[in-house]
């Protein structure tokens, strides 16, 4: 079959690998419609993660099914599926919680696994031609239509981004009536945007350095911030003193929730050359209003292993804990616990509450991995979510 692989840093390429078949009989093998390219893919394409040569890439899988297992109950060839980034048992202490992303049984070496990700345990990537899907009942998300309708972009990002942007907004506790601030306007930004907005927050910030992703957080209803031109904080800040603080609430200037969903590649906004990873963390703390929230959606890994510039390989960061402590501010960050919210979310979608495929700028075929890998990482063209077709 056809994959996109790993070859060294910043070099992909679409190469025939042997063909995913069926190993256990809870396995299901997917045949793939639709895969996108995340964020992430990114801080293994850098060099960042430590991937090996020959890693089939890709964790965002939508497709149908081809064969199940005989110990496979709830999965039938021919059923379209969409399936989570994180796979999991479904039966094991942290999966019995809903804490998929945690699963006892998925990774030898740790807890909680994923497709075609470095350190995140054997199992290849879905930027192929077919997926092995292990524990295919709990896996397999049923979905209606055919490959190519309408709900093909939607249906993808329950894969992942959807689920991740929505998680975010979960873990920030966003509320009806919240203010709330996102720091990256990437595909997990706009999207935590996005969900915040569709919990009924009534003001969303969306903290961004390039144009394309600043434009389409207007079109979601954003409020863009343009860091290149000043500090973010004081920019939000003036906003809305600007719409009107209510008498007796001159101290609540800030915003209710942030979003961090940048990571540990942050830009030091002093010098815009070098990587600052506790930028966010730092702007957070100073925009969150007193007894606020603070969800950590962007990736911080334990090791770096090309630091650039400003980074270091040890990413230990240093966090104004006073300052958090001092305002009674709750952080939570994580994992996404993808089936806590892939069922709400698709009927969200079938029922047109939500339609997050409006984010997706690029198609292509796995042939085109390349091109859109270096566009995506550099920022250019406007390629802000790029869905692959097998």
């Amino acid at each position: 079959m056809r994959a996109v692989v790993y070859e060294d840093v910043r070099t992909v390429g679409m190469r025939e690998v042997p063909d995913a078949t069926l190993e256990v009989d809870t396995d299901a093998l997917v045949r793939i419609t639709s895969s996108a390219l995340c964020g992430s893919d990114l801080h293994m394409y850098d060099g960042r993660t430590g991937a090996n040569p020959g890693l089939v890439l890709g964790h965002e899988p939508l497709g149908v099914v081809e064969q199940v297992g005989g110990a496979v109950q709830t999965v039938r060839p021919g059923m379209r599926v969409v399936i989570p980034t994180h796979l999991f048992c479904g039966t094991c202490a942290m999966c019995a919680q809903g804490l998929s992303a945690a699963c006892l049984r998925a990774r030898a070496d740790g807890t909680g696994a994923a497709y075609g990700y470095a350190g995140m345990g054997p199992y290849r990537g879905a930027l192929a031609d077919l997926l092995r899907v292990p524990w295919a009942d709990a896996n397999c998300l049923p979905l209606p239509g055919q490959p190519g309708d309408e709900y093909e972009d939607d249906f993808v990002l329950l894969a992942d981004a959807f689920v991740t942007g929505w998680h975010a907004a979960t873990l920030a506790g966003v509320e009806p009536g919240d203010t709330v601030a996102v720091f990256g306007a990437g595909t997990i930004g706009l999207l935590s945007a996005y969900s915040a907005r569709i919990r009924g927050a009534r003001i969303v910030y969306c903290v961004d350095g390039v144009d394309a992703r600043l434009d389409k957080a207007g079109e979601l209803d954003a409020v863009p911030i343009d860091f290149r031109r000043s500090d973010p904080v004081e920019q939000i800040r003036q906003d809305r003193v600007r719409a009107g603080l209510p008498l007796g609430e001159e101290k609540l200037g800030g915003v209710d929730k942030v979003i961090d969903a940048v990571g540990f590649q942050a830009r030091d906004r002093e010098h815009p050359d070098q990587e600052r990873p506790g930028q966010v963390i730092a702007d957070a703390a100073r925009l969150v209003n007193p007894t606020g929230a603070i969800a950590v959606a962007g990736v911080y890994p334990d090791k770096d292993q090309h630091p650039r510039p400003g980074a270091t390989a040890h990413e230990d960061l240093v966090v104004p804990w006073g300052t958090l402590f001092g305002k009674g501010v709750t952080v939570r960050f994580g994992r996404t616990h993808d089936r806590r919210y892939t069922r709400l979310l698709r009927d969200l979608v079938l029922s047109g509450r939500a339609r997050p495929g409006v984010i997706v700028t690029h198609h292509g075929t796995l042939a085109d991995a390349p091109d859109l890998y270096r566009r995506f990482d550099r920022r250019e063209d406007g390629v802000i979510k790029a869905v692959l077709h097998p």
